[in-house]
């Protein structure tokens, strides 16, 4: 437990957060580390976590290697983590998520299975392995990490879309499920934000997603505005949709006011990439 007494985490409310050891992972950890919370970090980047750990202080959380893919690592890490918080689990971030970019057609059956695997099977492993840990501890939060892509799923990003409206729909069935028990849920929607998914993402060609989006004058915004989306998420008024970024929030207004014309956009915002 990283030099921390049992007593010492029982005492703070504590939250869960997958794809921990960067990103808006790892800026959220610091968020509410810094608000008085312990923190789960579960990734599975054993070097990113121990860095991660040092970067929210050793006494504010634990570090769980966790592969979201994987229903038996759930419920080892979850039990390794309810063990330092005497059982508590206020808030579970599904946070774990990887992209790839490109036509539907030039995607390798592997980089369609690692992203439904990830984003959608991951998010539903973790709702339901802190099932019990949720409904145990009052007031418990799931937040999930959507997209802007579930609100308009632009070209050559087709699974990634398909991933994250599937996180939005499960978030709305979900609200309307755990309130039986108590449980409130989530769903943040960022826009491009500036994390090491951006070096990672590619839509076509050699340069990575980073470079395209500079090159096209894309807005990318600072990770910090995810977390306190998060932080507001978890403590202000209850609302289920949380888009973050000027641009995804101007995106959300006109698809619902105009889709075709958004759809049309994104596509011609898209090809250039």
């Amino acid at each position: 437990m990283s030099g921390i007494t049992r007593a010492q985490a029982d005492s703070r409310r504590a939250i869960f957060i997958t794809g921990a050891a960067s990103g808006i992972g790892l800026a959220t950890a610091r968020r509410f580390a810094a608000g008085g919370w312990f923190v789960g970090l579960a990734d599975i980047d054993a070097k990113g976590l121990t860095a991660a750990l040092e970067a929210i202080g050793p006494a504010n959380g634990i570090v769980c290697s966790l592969d979201v893919r994987h229903r038996s690592a759930w419920k080892r890490e979850l039990a390794v983590f309810a063990k330092a918080t005497g059982g508590r689990l206020d808030v579970l971030m599904n946070n774990a998520g990887v992209a790839k970019g490109g036509y539907l057609e030039s995607q390798t059956p592997d980089d369609v299975d690692l992203q439904l695997d990830v984003n959608l099977k991951g998010v539903l492993n973790g709702c339901q392995a802190a099932f019990d840990l949720l409904a145990a501890t009052p007031g418990a939060l799931v937040v999930n990490v959507a997209s802007v892509a579930g609100v308009v799923a632009p070209p050559r990003m087709s699974v990634y879309a398909a991933t994250k409206f599937a996180v939005r729909g499960l978030s709305e069935a979900l609200e309307a499920e755990f309130a039986r028990i108590g449980v409130g849920v989530r769903c943040i929607m960022p826009w491009f934000i500036d994390t090491p998914l951006l070096d990672k993402a590619r839509f076509s060609g050699n340069e990575d997603l980073r470079v395209s989006l500079r090159q096209e004058k894309v807005p990318v915004y600072p990770v910090s505005d995810v977390s306190e989306a998060v932080w507001t998420a978890v403590h202000g008024k209850p609302r289920l949709h949380h888009l973050v970024g000027g641009q995804a929030r101007r995106i959300g207004l006109l698809n619902r006011l105009l889709p075709g014309v958004v759809r049309r956009q994104l596509g011609k915002q898209v090809d250039a990439l």
